[in-house]
């Protein structure tokens, strides 16, 4: 018994139990306790815990890190996205729910416990993929930081998206802008100047409210310079006669000195439309229509009185033409004026076949009153010699010779 009491690092918390225990001191330095069971089992896990302690030195990165909540990844996420993403404020509304869900648990979320959220929720294709973004933006600044190891948001699927929705204003109902323009008249009208500059321009909500001062309005040539769209870049919009104006009263209201578009009552910058617009399409009664919608009108507009798409997307500010394709169906004119060209081309050709057979000595009637039969001549190039009455080949290419004689 007495051998046994100097066995180091293992001893019966409660003498003569037969229950054994081992006492170690891990990677970190840390005092540990385990049951074992038996003295000889007690002996052998105290030799594997120390083997495995003498790695995690060897190996430093398998040492025992803190521990890292998922809450921790979010708030450094949320920093990022404000210091650099234009629509940092959409982003921080997704990290939130996030962070409502998975914030209280460890960094270490199974890919399974993702899928079962985000299979969970009654988005659209869209949005999952733009929270499924969000997420893999939130494990990759972990993994920069050396907080996470893996990003698990690689492992759900990307979705499917359908064709950008196009919504615009009097597509089901031609009285839609009259409804709407009639409602802020009566109840905003301070704000119907932000309406027909959204309307003219096709400028993003972020854009118009947040990225422009009057330093970018050149009223004399008619010229908005827009210096951070959504792609990062910069581009240039034409006012028309209803933008001028619109800028010429808040020029009047503001005596030239930013903000543009500030609150009438206090001076403050507005942020945005929600305040009043939400509430006049409403009262306006237009179905599933967003501000986002003017846009969409300001480019349907464009198409459908014959502007190109690659002057659309110019100012519209989109990164490649394939997002204007959108709005494409809704030039049909244009298609059917292409295939019309086909008529014209048509009877071109008809006209100058006729004319070829009519220049053509083949196909008049030969010096002895006897027709000539064209036919042969177009097919096979052989016929008879008018001047020796023999059959002669006359075809010039000696490789259509050949083909034909095969």
């Amino acid at each position: 018994m007495s051998e046994r009491k100097k066995q180091r690092g293992i001893f019966e918390r409660e003498p003569g139990s037969g229950a054994w225990w081992i006492r170690y001191a891990d990677g970190t330095g840390r005092i540990r306790r385990e049951k074992a069971g038996s003295r000889q089992d007690a002996i052998d896990l105290r030799v594997k815990r120390k083997a495995e302690v003498l790695r995690g030195r060897k190996l430093p990165e398998r040492l025992r890190t803190r521990k890292v909540l998922f809450l921790e990844l979010a708030e450094d996420a949320e920093k990022y996205v404000k210091a650099n993403n234009l629509g940092h404020e959409v982003d921080a509304l997704r990290i939130g729910r996030l962070k409502e869900e998975f914030g209280n648990q460890t960094a270490e979320i199974p890919i399974e416990d993702f899928r079962k959220w985000f299979d969970s929720q009654e988005w659209s294709a869209g949005t999952y993929n733009r929270y499924r973004t969000v997420l893999s933006l939130v494990y990759r600044l972990g993994k920069e930081n050396k907080k996470v190891s893996s990003n698990p948001a690689h492992l759900l699927k990307h979705r499917k998206e359908a064709d950008g929705r196009v919504r615009f204003l009097n597509q089901r109902d031609p009285k839609e802008e009259a409804r709407l323009r009639k409602v802020i008249a009566d109840r905003f009208p301070d704000h119907m100047p932000e309406l027909d500059i959204a309307l003219n321009t096709g400028m993003r909500r972020s854009e118009q409210y947040r990225r422009i001062d009057w330093s970018c309005v050149d009223l004399p040539r008619r010229d908005l310079f827009i210096p951070q769209s959504k792609s990062g870049k910069s581009r240039h919009v034409r006012l028309n006669n209803a933008t001028v104006a619109a800028f010429q009263e808040f020029r009047r209201r503001t005596n030239g000195t930013d903000p543009i578009f500030s609150s009438r009552n206090h001076g403050e910058s507005l942020r945005g439309p929600r305040h009043w617009f939400e509430a006049a399409a409403c009262e306006a009664k237009l179905k599933d229509f967003t501000w986002h919608d003017l846009r969409h009108t300001f480019a349907s507009r464009l198409v459908m009185t014959g502007t190109d798409l690659r002057t659309v997307a110019d100012l519209l500010g989109h990164a490649n033409i394939q997002m204007t394709m959108r709005y494409a169906h809704l030039a049909p004119a244009h298609k059917q004026a292409a295939v019309d060209r086909l008529n014209a081309f048509n009877n071109r050709k008809k006209s100058d076949i006729v004319k070829q057979s009519e220049k053509d000595p083949r196909s008049e009637e030969s010096n002895d009153g006897k027709p000539t039969n064209v036919a042969s001549h177009a097919t096979t190039g052989i016929g008879a010699d008018p001047q020796t009455g023999n059959q002669t080949d006359t075809r010039t290419s000696t490789k259509q010779k050949d083909s034909f004689g095969k």
